[in-house]
């Protein structure tokens, strides 16, 4: 699934190439996304100029003259910016038109959605979201706050978006495994000195897969069509049976609320 860095490099991809410019038509394709493509899209958009491309969590707003756009990428999406004429696949189900060239919505799984909204942060999918990781509210002292009390593992709290967004499956895995915590520890079990050292790993792993393009396991590719280079850099996840980087104890592979969870039964504590 595109993550927060994927997610991120989709939108460092294609903010040059479409802020400012006038989509002349929408053409959709399949309307059955995770949420039917509004009927009203084409008729709404066609004619608007992009005012910006920001990201909230793992959605791309696209704001423009009268409505913003809201895009997610699902499971397996990706957004390329085409500048020569190409035939559609079977799942590329969006199209917006510019005059330089055509922002194309690929979506296998069709778990992604194109939304319409007047005020995308207020979105219901948006509004109760928790901080960016890479922002200021995201501090020491939330973060403290957040696991006080909390038997919750710290893993799974780390991938709950109404705490903090964007930290998905594999970079909660290397987050942990930096910081030296092991996944099923309870939040609130954890001291104040490594709480900062996970705040401070998860900022690092997500800025280092910003830098790489993202991690591309098996779908991903940014809006040039090329695949994230973080997956050489990951040092547990999806490497179950293989030796820690630090010990060489076995990584060890368990699940945690559906998803695989790696870590060191050495380092992480």
């Amino acid at each position: 699934m595109p993550e927060l860095p994927e997610v991120e490099t989709t939108r460092r991809g294609i903010a040059p190439l479409i802020d400012g410019m006038i989509i002349e038509r929408v053409i959709v394709r399949n309307r059955n996304l995770r949420w039917p493509v509004p009927e009203q899209l084409e008729a709404r958009v066609a004619g608007q100029r992009v005012r910006s491309v920001t990201r909230r969590a793992k959605y791309l707003l696209i704001e423009l003259d009268t409505s913003e756009l809201i895009v997610h990428l699902g499971m397996s999406g990706s957004l390329r910016f085409l500048t020569a004429v190409a035939p559609p696949g079977p799942h590329d189900h969006v199209d917006w038109v510019f005059a330089s060239g055509t922002l194309r919505l690929n979506d296998p799984r069709r778990f992604g959605c194109v939304l319409l909204s007047a005020r995308a942060l207020e979105h219901k999918l948006i509004a109760g979201l928790g901080p960016e990781p890479l922002e200021g509210d995201f501090t020491l002292e939330y973060l403290r706050r957040a696991c006080a009390g909390r038997k919750v593992a710290i893993k799974q709290l780390l991938m709950n978006a109404h705490v903090v967004v964007g930290v998905g499956n594999i970079y909660a895995n290397e987050a942990l495994f930096r910081a030296g915590i092991h996944p099923r520890r309870p939040a609130g079990r954890i001291a104040r000195p490594r709480l900062q050292r996970l705040l401070d790993a998860v900022r690092a792993v997500l800025e280092e897969s910003i830098a790489e393009g993202g991690t591309t396991l098996r779908d991903f590719v940014g809006s040039d069509g090329r695949p994230g280079y973080f997956r050489i850099a990951l040092n547990v996840y999806e490497r179950a049976g293989h030796p820690c980087p630090r010990c060489k104890a076995p990584i060890r592979r368990i699940v945690q609320g559906q998803r695989a969870t790696y870590y060191c039964p050495s380092c992480q504590r």
